[in-house]
């Protein structure tokens, strides 16, 4: 799983160099389909597998991750490729740019602790997931706008605190998700498996949204586009295509996870036949 990872971020970032139809990226991207497949093939025919694979049979584990590997995809890229446009277009110094993404965590702070909790148990995790991915989207939609000479104020703080929101109240809600749907027997491997998905969808994420950015600025500067424009332009690719991200994790989350009552549903049922099995 690890050389799957390893040879597809490879595979990614050098596309800028070798191209996505070269036989060096379609042989390393091969190399890391096979290791994959490996993998899955691996863990459905030993004993105890490291990754038991009857976990993504729930809804909600299985769209739950694939929400947050979405969303971590989007969010990756736009804090790495933000700090760039912030330092090479805007001038920004290293303090600056923390200070810039300050209303962001200060955002995250005060829905995830202040807010989420009691919205969830109002609401329903997915109820407030899908509000959240909106906020998401549209900051991302919104930065993707970002001009050459941006005002902070009035081009990027609503994004930040767009973003900040959304991610601040959809966190929580996925993790109640991927956990509730889990068995009295698999939290410990619905934990980790959130975890590893974190890490995966931000690598990937990062490695493409990076390579298109560089792909569309190196573009511009070969046709003597001013390269400030030129790094804005590939900024701003890269965050609508985040956008885009967001959308599928909106899809993805309101037709795949089930709605508060039938979580309820499935989750009162199983906690019915666990006592069932320890009072035989």
């Amino acid at each position: 799983m690890t050389g799957a990872l390893l040879l597809g971020v490879y595979t990614i970032i050098r596309t800028t160099d070798f191209g996505w139809g070269s036989a060096h990226t379609l042989g390393f991207g091969a190399a890391a389909t096979a290791s994959l497949i490996a993998f899955v093939v691996r863990e459905s025919r030993i004993a105890n597998p490291l990754v038991p694979l009857h976990i993504f049979r729930s809804r909600d584990v299985s769209g739950a991750n694939v929400v947050l590997l979405l969303i971590f995809a989007a969010m990756f890229g736009m804090f790495f490729l933000g700090s760039l446009f912030f330092q090479r277009v805007l001038g920004y110094d290293a303090l600056e740019i923390g200070l810039a993404f300050l209303p962001f965590s200060v955002a995250i702070g005060t829905m995830s602790f202040a807010f989420s909790g009691p919205l969830i148990s109002r609401f329903g995790a997915r109820a407030v997931l899908l509000p959240s991915v909106v906020l998401i989207g549209t900051g991302l939609a919104f930065f993707a706008r970002v001009p050459v000479e941006a005002d902070y104020l009035v081009d990027v703080l609503p994004s930040m605190l767009l973003l900040g929101m959304g991610f601040g109240l959809a966190f929580p809600s996925l993790m109640a998700l991927a956990m509730s749907g889990a068995s009295e027997h698999d939290p410990g491997l619905a934990s980790g498996l959130v975890n590893t998905t974190q890490q995966v969808g931000g690598a990937l994420g990062l490695a493409v949204l990076a390579s298109l950015s560089a792909s569309q600025t190196n573009g511009l500067l070969a046709r003597s586009v001013a390269e400030p424009a030129a790094l804005t332009n590939g900024y701003q690719r890269s965050f609508a295509i985040g956008a885009g991200l967001a959308l599928v994790a909106l899809v993805v989350a309101g037709t795949v996870l089930r709605p508060a009552v039938q979580a309820h549903v499935g989750l009162s049922q199983r906690a019915g036949a666990g006592k069932r099995r320890r009072q035989r």
